[in-house]
Order: C-alpha cells, then structure tokens, then sequence
C-alpha cells in the first residue's frame, strides 16, 4: 500500500486556487463587495505565487484582476460551471508519496456540506480541471469519501486535526464509524495520530464545525486556537470546553501543545439581525506571508493580528476586510485551496 503525508500549509508552495462567484448566485447586491476582497486576495497571492481562478466569465474576471492591479503573468483562468465560491471544500486535496516524493492530487466527494446545498457543478470542478489537463502531469484519484478540505487541519508530521461534529455527521458519511475514518484518515492522508475536538462552534456556521473555523497549526507542535474573553458572549463556555480539551492533546512523543489564544470580536450581524462567522483561525498561510480576515472590530482585529505576528515571525501577515465573506458563512480560508510544491498549471 503506497503510503502518503499530507503537507502543513506552511510548506513551500506553487500556488492557490479560487473559484469566482457569478452574477447569478447568491450573493445577490453584495457581489461588489465580495468580489472587492476576492481581488484582494488575488492581488497578494498573484504577487508571490501562481494563482489558478475557477469562474464561469472569465473575460469579466480578467476586467476585475486588472482593476486590482493583481499580476496576470502569475494567473490561469479556466472557465466551468460553479455553484458558489468555497473552493477549501470542492478543490482536491495534495499530499506526497512518501516513498518517491512526489505529489499527488485527491478528488474527495463534496455533498454541499453534509446535504445543505447545491454543489452538483463544485463536486465536478477537480475532476474537470485535471480533464483539461491544468494539472500537467500530477496524479489524480476520486475516492468515495466526503471529505472537505476545511474539515481538516495537518501539521505535516502525521497529526490531522478535526473535529467530531463534522466529520461524524450522518448526512455525509453515515455508514463509517470513528474508527473507519481514522483508517481512512490514514490509508489516503497519512494519519498518524487523529485529534478529535468534541466541542467548539462559530455561531452562522453551517459546516458542522469545520476545524478551520476553530483551531490550527502554526507550527509542528503549536496550536492557534478561537477563544473568547468574555463571559456574555455565547461561545464563551463552548470555547473554554474546547481550550480544555485542547490542553490534553499530545503530539506523537506525547509532548502538550503550545497553544496560542484568537479572541473573538465583537459580533458580526447580518441585514436580519443573525449573527455570522467572524473568526480569525481562517487565516491562510502562504509564501512569505499570512492572509489574515478582519471584521471590523479595532481591537480585536488587532490583537489577533499582533498574535499571528507571534506565531508566525518570518512572515509578514497582510488583513483582508472579510465581512462581506462572513454573510454567506464563510471566511477567507474557506475560499481559497492552496497547491504545495510539486504541483503546476
């Protein structure tokens, strides 16, 4: 059996994928707005790495990239039908052989987040990509297993990171117990050792707790995780049950973590009134910097802003104004997949 490591995030990459709303989705009147930061996102990525964009107008999307003033020369426009933008979820996973090194891209199935939503055409994207060829020559399989890219966290050393809302959720793979994901953790991922959190949520999420709105490495031994300061605020007992547990998981010479508190801002609240999932742990880790989300919140923002510096000291950590993201449940993570060396268009 061809054993695999899925990289950390961390590791040297080639470059990132996004995948652009439509005029006719969702988003409705705020598409400006998200498509303001998308372009933001763009500009820094395209200025240090390759950066692929999924859309299904790719003439209009060019317009918008020069607007920006992102770097064209580092960007490849492949146009497809899409359901909406959260390319973490739909776009395939990377991890390399261990044997020869080499990188190897994996088609999970994606059900729209456990049944929610339509994602007939973002279930189709990775396959179609590698059927034009945009991958070069990089090996491909579509395994039967729901498994989105923001339910999981890797610290590159054999330690996956999830959370049991999510991954145990009947509606996406009802038939496997704990015990058969955590084998299928291992066989396709490399999975080691499997970090279960049991508690933790961002109120307007509909992931069913994706790892990547709650806690992520920073380094092989380090953990950066959402917490809150103060008593009122919903998640406050959750995040405090979540801390705990976090303080109990041990790496692979079962050693504690360093664990690095993000303080939750103030809420973010919808036209209607419904608070949305404003959390700095979907921060994106690219060459030479860090994507960081902001929300509007001063100090907050700053304060995670002055943590990210911390774990992160040989990287410049650049905010990107998310709140347009938030409306629809997502963040900035959750609309970016990042590609690490080994892998070209």
């Amino acid at each position: 059996m061809t054993l695999y490591r899925l990289p950390a995030e961390w590791e040297n990459q080639f470059g990132v994928q996004l995948t652009w709303p439509n005029k006719n989705n969702e988003w409705g009147n705020l598409i400006e707005q998200v498509e303001k930061c998308l372009s933001q996102i763009a500009k820094e990525i395209s200025s240090r790495e390759k950066l692929l964009i999924v859309c299904e107008d790719k003439k209009r999307v060019i317009g918008l990239m020069v607007k920006a003033e992102a770097d064209l020369n580092n960007i490849t426009f492949v146009e497809l039908n899409i359901n909406d933008i959260w390319v973490r979820d739909h776009a395939p996973i990377t991890v390399y052989e261990q044997e020869s090194g080499k990188p190897k891209l994996l088609d999970f199935s994606f059900n729209g987040w456990g049944l929610k939503y339509a994602a007939n055409f973002d279930n189709q994207i990775s396959r179609n990509l590698y059927q034009k060829k945009i991958f070069k020559k990089a090996s491909f399989e579509t395994i039967n297993l729901v498994l989105e890219g923001g339910s999981i966290e890797s610290n590159g050393g054999g330690i996956i990171l999830t959370t049991t809302q999510c991954l145990l959720s009947l509606n996406r793979n009802p038939t496997l117990s704990k015990s058969d994901l955590e084998e299928q953790l291992s066989q396709y991922l490399g999975a080691k050792k499997v970090l279960w959190l049991d508690y933790g949520y961002m109120s307007g999420d509909d992931t069913d707790s994706h790892i990547d709105t709650l806690a992520r490495f920073y380094h092989q031994n380090g953990i950066i995780y959402m917490a809150s300061d103060n008593p009122q605020d919903e998640h406050y007992e959750e995040l405090q049950l979540m801390e705990k547990q976090l303080k109990t998981f041990t790496n692979l010479q079962g050693q504690s973590f360093e664990l690095k508190p993000l303080y939750m801002p103030k809420p973010a609240l919808d036209s209607e009134n419904n608070r949305m999932p404003a959390t700095y742990a979907n921060f994106l880790i690219i060459n030479k910097i860090v994507l960081m989300p902001i929300y509007g919140d001063a100090e907050k923002d700053e304060m995670a802003f002055n943590t990210l510096k911390a774990c992160f000291p040989d990287r410049q950590v650049i905010t990107i104004d998310c709140r347009a993201l938030i409306v629809q449940h997502g963040s900035l993570h959750c609309a970016t997949m990042q590609y690490p060396f080994g892998i070209s268009w």
